[in-house]
């Protein structure tokens, strides 16, 4: 009998291709260029957190976790939302522990997003949101936002708002915007929100990297807001160790029930002895404090180091990326002229276009600091060069 033709398969995602991120990263490689377009640091993560999870290793903490997450770990978070915004969440019902933020982002849309549901996002957007949105069968509604200071129209977003929107979806503070969201965004936000029955998925993978003195504005500093709101974090940007994968999503109870019946059939738990080292080492509260200074630190190193460049610095109050214009140097795409920063100067940034939907062009790139110091300072002189 000869075999039945194969029916034909259709792909879920059919414009989807490789990410920008891997694009740059493969070309830095290629070039033997200085990678400042991918958001990873090239410093060693702290021997002390290394230690740890091998001693979880060593005490046999290799099997499965919990699929909330380990309890010490989810009290640790809850201590530090008590500590730093002085708001109880209650590490039982109201934290999951995540493969990475990624997953607690996926698992979010997943949960809530139907086909034919409306998803608000506010672009430049980070680039899983609306591929995510998709696979499910949702539509993407985007709010472009412009440099330098990508600020929000708040009626736009309302005039937005149909009754097929379920969900807004924000970051904050913004890759790649690098902007902290104020007080008065949340309060815009909160209302449309309330107004209307919607869904928040906050992504806050960069909560601690906030500069200049300024306060996180969190999700769940606002009642109203923080009833409706699944809030993202990433243990990976804050410790320097973005390959471990490790997230957490808080949200309330009720949405939390539902959250967890998606995340444990998609990756049940997470790594075990990660989980245990991560929970000790942030015994110390102080952390989360030293972090922001150290990137602070290594901001304020290019943004002097770049002064008196042909580059206009925009300034970034939060993540660990700054934003480069060079429309003093150059006319070119900003993917023709990240192209000729690698193969002609050797060093690597990101386009800002492909953040962008429409791929919008405003002769602008984004450069990661979270490198070691002499990394950032070779890439300082080589760009006062152009």
């Amino acid at each position: 009998m000869a075999p039945q033709q194969q029916k034909e398969w259709i792909s879920k995602l059919p414009r989807q291709g490789t990410n920008i991120f891997s694009q740059m990263t493969s070309l830095a490689q290629k070039h033997q260029a200085i990678n400042l377009a991918q958001g990873f640091p090239d410093y060693p993560v702290d021997s002390k957190l290394l230690d740890l999870v091998s001693s979880a290793m060593h005490q046999q903490a290799n099997q499965y976790a919990p699929m909330p997450g380990i309890p010490l770990l989810r009290q640790r978070i809850a201590e530090k939302y008590q500590s730093f915004y002085d708001i109880h969440v209650d590490p039982e019902s109201e934290i999951t522990i995540t493969n990475g933020a990624t997953q607690g982002i996926f698992t979010t849309i997943a949960t809530i997003i139907h086909p034919g549901d409306e998803v608000i996002i506010f672009e430049p957007a980070y680039d899983c949101y609306r591929p995510t949105v998709e696979l499910f069968g949702g539509k993407v509604i985007a709010v472009q936002l412009s440099a330098p200071d990508f600020s929000i129209d708040w009626q736009q977003v309302a005039d937005l708002v149909s009754d097929r929107t379920r969900m807004i979806i924000i970051n904050n503070p913004g890759n790649p915007s690098c902007v902290a969201w104020t007080t008065d965004d949340l309060l815009q936000l909160q209302t449309i929100v309330v107004r209307n029955g919607l869904f928040v998925l906050s992504d806050e993978v960069y909560e601690h990297l906030i500069y200049d003195e300024k306060q996180h504005q969190s999700a769940v500093l606002f009642n109203d807001l923080r009833a409706h709101s699944f809030v993202v974090a990433s243990f990976g940007k804050l410790l320097h160790c973005t390959g471990w994968k490790l997230g957490y999503v808080i949200a309330p109870l009720a949405l939390t029930a539902e959250f967890r019946k998606i995340h444990q059939q998609n990756v049940f738990s997470v790594n075990t002895p990660m989980q245990h080292a991560i929970a000790k080492y942030l015994d110390n509260p102080d952390y989360y404090q030293e972090l922001s200074q150290f990137m602070q630190k290594k901001r304020d190193v290019v943004m002097e180091g770049l002064a008196s460049s042909r580059f206009e610095i925009v300034p970034s109050s939060g993540t660990y990326f700054l934003l480069l214009n060079y429309s003093a140097i150059s006319h070119q795409s900003e993917m023709d002229f990240a192209l000729h920063l690698i193969e002609k100067y050797g060093v690597a940034l990101i386009p800002l276009a492909p953040f962008y939907d429409n791929g919008m062009e405003q002769q602008t790139l984004r450069l990661c600091f979270a490198k070691k110091d002499e990394t950032l300072e070779r890439a300082i002189q080589i760009l006062n060069t152009i």
